[in-house]
């Protein structure tokens, strides 16, 4: 498998590509731009100089002076950019000429060549009699005469320019490509830096390290900043989730465990006593009542466990579902769960108040399942019941308080420790594991089985206590709208 590229060096690479690219572009038009040039001042001087001399009839080819006044021009040849001037007769043949001493005669263009130069005063391109030189010619026809001037001037000089212009580009450029090629390998890696940074600490994080942020390494505003600020939070999120889940492995695991230990105890009474009877070991008819009542009694546990599971099963799917609501009031509940109190145990004073034991019940609509409802009420009543004392005062608060409907069940009992109430709604969580479990349904779902009910109609379950002062338990569910 071939090894990729880093994106430093990626991105290094695409910049001089198009570095390189745009000094090729700009040395080509810089250097077409100056042959323009060179050509365009050489074709005016040409155009310039042989109308000129085309205009001028006392010197022409068959002017008695024209030598004499060929050579005067002579030295002035090269200043007026016209090296080589030539006089052709109306049969093409060069009549007169003259050219630059310092042009080497042997490079001269030839007759032939110089009889192809259009007389309309367009400049062309020409070849020397050396084959090797390029030369630059304007003809003009004369006025009145039936000759031809040619003036010519060799492009060597104008070569020249454009070649060291172009060496010059080229080495200038190479040069330029280089440094600013370092310089970008430099600021891409401090450009860069942020990410390594980012790399290094989703590394740490793969490792297992949930605790670590990406650092701030640059401004919030850019796009650096930006994808620093959403790693960060993703990152806190999937640490909370990775917590949430370990958080909730632990509770299944208790749950499970304790699942299968409140099953197991009323299963091994069934079986031993199931056992006994078949090894004959309940020879009298009493043994054999007592035996069938703890079995019945552990079948009634073990309903009810099975049964309690199954409804937090069922609000943990979809509690919505199993509701039948309809228009109620909690002063309803709340008279009942006295009575039931009271019945429960004769010797408590059990209050009717309005919440927090201001003022006397109010009344609180609501739109639920009252069945559900009286529920969380029998199981906060006979948590009220079975954790204090005989006797203990407890009251019962209904009605209204910050826009919700409120039922609550206030004891004065011996209360709980924070740790405890943090805990008393987990399923299968008893204060004190060694109570005797009345009835032999006491397996700590009742708390949780009224919170679940009470959230599947938008409300909760709340605890208020400390050690020595008690413990309240606040229902609180939406009122019923007005219509």
């Amino acid at each position: 498998m071939r090894r990729l590229l880093s994106l430093r060096l990626r991105l290094l690479l695409l910049t001089a590509a198009l570095l390189l690219v745009g000094l090729s572009v700009v040395s080509a038009v810089a250097t077409d731009q100056l042959e323009r040039y060179q050509l365009n001042r050489l074709d005016t001087q040409l155009r310039s100089f042989t109308t000129l001399l085309a205009q001028a009839p006392a010197i022409g080819p068959d002017d008695p002076g024209n030598t004499a006044s060929l050579a005067v021009l002579d030295p002035g040849l090269d200043l007026i950019g016209t090296p080589y001037l030539v006089y052709l007769d109306a049969g093409g043949a060069v009549a007169r000429g003259v050219h630059s001493s310092r042009v080497d005669e042997a490079a001269l263009p030839t007759g032939d060549v110089l009889r192809g130069v259009p007389t309309d005063g367009t400049a062309v391109d020409i070849d020397g009699a050396d084959g090797s030189s390029r030369w630059r010619a304007v003809a003009r026809a004369g006025a009145g005469q039936d000759w031809t001037m040619v003036a010519a001037a060799p492009l060597a000089e104008a070569d020249a320019t454009v070649d060291r212009l172009r060496t010059t580009n080229v080495i200038s450029g190479a040069a330029l490509l280089v440094l600013l090629t370092a310089a970008g390998w430099y600021a891409l890696g401090q450009g860069l830096r942020p990410l390594r940074r980012i790399e290094h600490t989703a590394a740490a994080i793969a490792s297992g390290d949930l605790s670590r942020r990406v650092p701030v390494v640059a401004a919030p505003g850019t796009e650096i900043g930006h994808l620093a600020t959403s790693l960060n939070v993703m990152l806190g999120q999937l640490e909370r989730a990775f917590a949430a889940q370990a958080v909730s492995e632990a509770r299944m695991r208790t749950f499970v465990s304790d699942a299968s230990h409140e099953l197991r105890t009323p299963l091994f009474v069934i079986k031993g006593s199931a056992q006994l009877y078949r090894m004959g070991a309940l020879a009298e008819r009493a043994d054999v009542d007592e035996a069938m009542h703890r079995i019945d009694r552990e079948a009634t546990r073990l309903t009810a466990l099975t049964e309690n599971l199954l409804l937090l099963a069922q609000l943990d799917d979809a509690s919505e579902g199993h509701l039948d609501r309809a228009p109620m009031d909690l002063r309803t509940l709340a008279t009942d769960a006295r009575d039931d109190l009271r019945a429960l145990d004769p010797s408590r004073t059990v209050g009717l108040t309005g919440p927090g034991g201001n003022g006397p019940p109010g009344p609180a609509p609501v739109h639920a399942d009252e069945d559900r409802l009286r529920q969380i009420i029998a199981n906060l009543v006979g948590n009220a019941a079975a954790h204090t004392p005989p006797g203990t005062p407890v009251r019962i608060g209904v009605g209204t308080a910050d826009g919700r409907a409120v039922l609550e069940v206030a004891d004065e009992g011996p209360g709980m420790a924070a740790d405890q109430a943090g805990r008393v709604f987990d399923r299968f969580y008893r204060t004190d594991r060694s109570r005797a479990r009345s009835g032999g349904a006491n397996a700590g779902l009742g708390l949780a089985i009224a919170r679940s009910l009470a959230r599947a109609h938008d409300g909760d379950v709340v605890l208020e206590t400390a050690l020595g002062k008690g413990a309240c338990f606040r229902l609180t569910l939406p009122l019923l709208p007005q219509s």
